[in-house]
């Protein structure tokens, strides 16, 4: 009847949680059609595409609503052209649903956009806590010159919607590295969503 708490050890090194029930990946060849220069992305694929980009441990005691979803990402450093590397980025498939990132080690942002393609970027270090409010897409890019880490935590039926960037040519904004530092530039390729998919995500509560 009961859950049986737990706890996890987390290495801020390597993103290892102790317990976790699944880990996935994500290789460089993986990633296409979410880097601007694909010239550069087709050249790095080719050469280097096997390397894993990023991985997620995870813990998922059930599915069901009222639980949680909680785990670390490790991601490396590393650009396209001057893109750096990111994840794929998602909307909670529940739009209404939130998340939180924390930082353990390395530095990046959190690229944050709502439906009608407003966009806000937090910047994620060492004991620095983000909270993703419902209703915003995020994607997590590392910044640094060495790995970075975060663990995250989010309800347990929130599921996930990767499509949405998808289907505007990326997100309105790219992060790229601008002298020692790095910067928002808006994406060229952007389509912005039109009222019919602002009110279906909108509809996707539950």
């Amino acid at each position: 009847m009961y859950q049986s708490p737990s706890s996890h050890r987390i290495d801020p090194n390597t993103g290892e949680m102790s317990g976790a029930s699944g880990r996935y990946e994500k290789r460089l060849n993986q990633l296409a059609g979410i880097y601007g220069d694909e010239e550069a992305f087709a050249a790095a694929s080719a050469r280097d595409g096997e390397r894993v980009v990023y991985y997620v441990h995870e813990k998922r005691p059930q599915q069901e609503r009222g639980d949680l979803i909680f785990g670390t990402t490790f991601m490396e450093p590393g650009r396209i052209g001057d893109e750096f590397f990111m994840t794929r980025g998602h909307i909670h498939a529940c739009a209404n649903r939130p998340e939180t990132y924390y930082g353990e080690s390395g530095n990046g942002v959190m690229l944050l956009e709502n439906p009608e393609g407003e966009t806000q970027v937090l910047e994620i270090a060492p004991r620095e806590l983000v909270y993703v409010p419902p209703m915003w897409i995020h994607r997590s890019v590392n910044t640094g010159t060495t790995p970075l880490v975060m663990s995250f935590c989010y309800p347990s039926d929130s599921g996930q919607d990767y499509e949405i960037i998808a289907r505007s040519g990326g997100m309105a904004k790219r992060i790229v590295a601008r002298g020692n530092g790095w910067a928002a530039v808006d994406n060229e390729s952007y389509r912005p969503r039109s009222a019919e998919e602002i009110a279906r995500v909108k509809a996707s509560i539950a």
